[in-house]
């Protein structure tokens, strides 16, 4: 029998693999409802679901490896970015889901969602002060009007599957929904900079830099109390808080 493998675990979800099986197992039955309906809409390659059975969902291995994993090194081709900017632009063109997505929040409600985390940050000592101020301030730039995309909502560079210098898949569609494209190029690009002009010269249109970097040192701002508390280390090297050091 294969082993069984944890992938990721935390207390609102876990993913498994037992050979070239994964199953998700989430408490929280719509955003399983989510992601295969996402998958099932996405135009770029997405993983076979095999059976459902609340609360899992069984999908198939894809084939290659991600293009890497934030705060590791990517030994992908410059080709290889160029194509999963070229699969992310196709996802952006496809038709609108009728559902809001993770990266289609107000700019008003993402405004009052972030002042409250950058002042948790700083009232717990978890990040200075300084530091939090900087990037609440270079965080600006993205609560602006958006024209709403198809949007994957979570698009990690681990979730982009490639072998040689293609896209073979992309996992993870929880968060899709209607939102802001250049959530996704920041997310897709968070903590590898040198990487974003491979991206871009795959997705084919002017991109305005200063929202991508505003996306950065927002999700990261966002992102860091909820990895200590579930266990995660933002302060790694290369990883969130790099990220927000990096525009200081």
């Amino acid at each position: 029998m294969d082993e069984v493998e944890v992938v990721v675990a935390h207390s609102e979800r876990a993913t498994l693999r037992v050979g070239d099986v994964f199953l998700k197992v989430d408490a929280d039955q719509a955003r399983i409802d989510v992601e295969v309906e996402a998958m099932s809409r996405a135009p770029v390659p997405t993983p076979e679901v095999l059976w459902r059975k609340p609360p899992v969902l069984a999908i198939a291995a894809l084939p290659g490896t991600t293009l890497g994993r934030l705060g590791g090194p990517s030994t992908a081709s410059p080709a290889a970015w160029a194509a999963a900017g070229a699969a992310i632009r196709t996802l952006h063109e496809a038709p609108l889901p009728p559902w809001p997505g993770r990266a289609g929040r107000s700019s008003v409600a993402l405004a009052a969602e972030l002042d409250a985390e950058c002042d948790v940050l700083v009232t717990r000592g978890l990040l200075p002060a300084d530091l939090v101020t900087r990037n609440r301030r270079v965080a600006q730039a993205a609560l602006r009007p958006w024209t709403p995309t198809f949007t994957h909502g979570d698009l990690q560079i681990a979730h982009v599957f490639v072998e040689g210098d293609e896209v073979t898949g992309v996992i993870d569609w929880s968060e899709a929904g209607r939102g802001d494209a250049l959530y996704d190029l920041a997310t897709f690009t968070l903590g590898y900079e040198s990487r974003l002009d491979d991206v871009l010269a795959g997705y084919g249109t002017d991109i305005d830099l200063d929202v991508i970097r505003a996306w950065w040192s927002l999700r990261s701002l966002l992102a860091v109390r909820w990895l200590i508390e579930h266990g995660f280390d933002p302060f790694a090297p290369g990883c969130e808080v790099d990220v927000l050091k990096s525009r200081m």
